[in-house]
């Protein structure tokens, strides 16, 4: 009814609504408020971002609403349906937490959705990796705050050291009580904890808890600087398969017994840490990792200060303020003969896992999630809720390839793009690793074919790029996760004829980001394809298939590209490496939970 009324008529309706929100609070909220929010912000929606929520996005605001996680396809307005759920969040009161994939989507979403906030009568803030400590606090003051998983962790375990040993709430409020005049929150930036809302859930949730976030501190040298550069020296001495075996499913190396003597040998003169044998093993061990599992232009890359700057393997960005732990930072600076960094203390340590379990409310939505609904129901209490598409989706998902060798792979590919680029489509070709984007980068120069190629730019430059993937004959190469969160609109012309077409190069590691990309073409109703192209010599076969499978396979291979038993194998190879992440992923979260009642056990014991 209030549809058409005058702007002042509908503000004062939209507080009535906000306020009766917050007096019924999170557990009272009846099903007809909950409707009639949900109707004024949908309204207020219209009047800022001039967008008109569909029903489906509305379906996965309620998803929210419930604690669970929505799986809303590419494209279908996901960062609307966010921007609903938590304005009607922050009517209950409480910090909101909105957390995305990356600082650009941050901004980009918390500038994009002000207006929208601000009609709410919603106090909105962002957090980046750049941000002082008065902005950070600034940021985590308003209603809703946008942010990286990173960063609000990182913030979370700064102020954890900032309480020192006040950590419990019983005794911050008897300090209060006692020095009713001095401010017991000084330096902490954070103001709570009540409901986080992830965007790009299964990344944030599931890729990204691959490691726990360790804050920590320069350590004294000591003997570590010598002992990496002689482990660096005696690690070139030794041959694969002959002096140590290699694991490579598990990323591991095993030492005989007769290597174990041997290097007992080499280190006879050695001082310090070398007279243990465990600490001696432990130091070739981790120089045989940094030369077999660790390789320049794939983990890391040596910048022009000849520092050792890490890689994230599945974006291509650089990671400048990111180093290994346990020596492994230092065992590659000697293996590549820079300076070595001083080792690190550990001040603070926590795994993702652990700490989204610590919102009372946490939600969230993402295009894939299916693949992982059990361990988000297992480790986070998610279920998963799929959110069906506006419009029917016309995907024509074309016959995968298998080929024998990588090199008959790539001149598939190009052949492919060569096709369609003449047929005048746009080309998306998703790579596993920054290495493979080169290869082919190398391999389309050379036909004279132009094209884009995302590798270790900046955020904005990738959205930018991403998002004209759709023009007309434009040939775009990107590592799989890189550009995530932008939509991909195709220009007048490329609907008619086709759509965008995506070509996936290698199976990945995990099903939901194979999933992710094909996702990018055919969105919202519109026409596009996807197929992919795989070779017998990719990483995911030799890490996660026998020899006799690879013998196989080589034999299915042979007799057709499009093997259906074939397919079968590979799709049980990735199911290994499926497995195998949710078991590190699980023994992290274990760990901290270890580490955790074990210092609560000594505290109590001191005390």
């Amino acid at each position: 009814p209030w549809r058409m009324a005058r702007e002042e008529d509908f503000l004062r309706h939209l507080m009535k609504v906000k306020t009766a929100v917050r007096r019924e609070g999170l557990a009272g909220t009846s099903t007809g408020s909950r409707r009639e929010a949900l109707a004024v912000l949908c309204e207020a929606a219209y009047r800022t971002v001039r967008l008109r929520p569909y029903a489906e996005q509305i379906m996965g605001v309620l998803v929210l609403e419930q604690g669970a996680l929505a799986e809303m396809a590419t494209g279908e307005g996901k960062t609307l349906t966010l921007g609903l759920a938590a304005a009607l969040a922050a009517w209950r009161g409480g910090p909101v937490h909105v957390i995305t994939a990356n600082d650009y989507l941050v901004e980009r979403d918390a500038t994009w959705l002000g207006d929208f906030y601000t009609m709410a009568g919603v106090k909105t803030g962002f957090v980046t990796g750049v941000m002082s400590p008065n902005l950070r606090r600034n940021g985590y003051a308003a209603d809703v705050t946008y942010s990286t998983s990173k960063e609000i962790v990182a913030d979370f375990l700064r102020d954890r050291l900032q309480m020192s040993r006040v950590i419990e709430p019983a005794r911050r409020l008897i300090r209060r009580l006692l020095q009713p005049g001095r401010d017991h929150d000084a330096g902490l930036v954070m103001r709570g904890l009540q409901t986080a809302i992830v965007d790009e859930a299964d990344h944030v949730l599931i890729d990204e808890a691959v490691t726990p976030l360790i804050i920590s501190r320069e350590a004294p040298p000591g003997d570590l600087p010598d002992a990496c550069g002689r482990a660096a020296e005696i690690a070139e001495k030794l041959v694969p398969g002959q002096d140590y075996l290699i694991e490579l499913r598990w990323k591991d190396i095993v030492l005989p017994e007769a290597t174990k003597d041997r290097l007992e040998e080499l280190t006879a003169g050695f001082p310090g840490l070398w007279r243990s044998p465990a600490r001696r093993e432990e130091l070739i061990l981790t120089a045989l990792k940094a030369r077999e599992f660790f390789l320049r232009g794939q983990q890391y890359v040596v910048n022009e200060d000849g520092k050792i700057v890490i890689v994230d393997e599945s974006t291509g960005r650089m990671m400048p303020q990111r180093t290994w732990k346990q020596g492994l930072h230092q065992a590659i600076e000697a293996k590549e003969k820079v300076p070595l960094t001083p080792p690190t203390d550990t001040l603070a340590r926590l795994s993702f896992q652990r700490f989204f379990r610590l919102f009372p409310h946490l939600c969230g939505v993402t295009g894939t999630a299916k693949e992982a609904a059990g361990e988000l129901w297992q480790i986070y209490g998610l279920p998963v809720v799929v959110v069906p598409t506006h419009e029917p989706c016309v995907r024509q998902r074309l016959p995968d390839l298998i080929f024998p060798t990588a090199k008959a792979k790539w001149e598939a590919v190009l052949g492919e793009i060569q096709r369609l680029h003449d047929a005048d489509l746009p080309v998306l070709v998703g790579t596993r690793s920054v290495e493979s984007s080169q290869i082919l980068a190398d391999l389309l120069s050379k036909t004279g074919l132009e094209f884009q190629l995302l590798n270790a730019l900046e955020y904005a430059q990738e959205a930018r790029i991403i998002a004209q993937a759709g023009d007309r004959k434009r040939i775009t190469i990107a590592t799989n996760m890189a550009g995530r969160g932008t939509d991909i609109k195709l220009l007048p012309g490329v609907v008619e004829a086709g759509g965008l077409q995506v070509i996936a190069t290698e199976t990945h590691e995990s099903g939901r980001v194979d999933r992710q990309l094909f996702g990018r073409a055919a969105r919202q109703g519109e026409p596009g394809a996807a197929r992919l192209m795989v070779s017998l010599e990719d990483d995911l076969v030799r890490r996660f298939t026998s020899f006799s499978g690879r013998k196989l396979l080589l034999f299915l291979v042979g007799k057709s590209a499009s093997n259906a038993l074939a397919w079968r194998l590979l799709r049980l190879a990735q199911r290994r490496a499926e497995r195998l992440a949710y078991r590190q992923r699980r023994q992290i979260l274990a760990q901290d939970d270890w580490l955790e009642e074990s210092l609560a056990f000594a505290k109590t014991g001191a005390e």
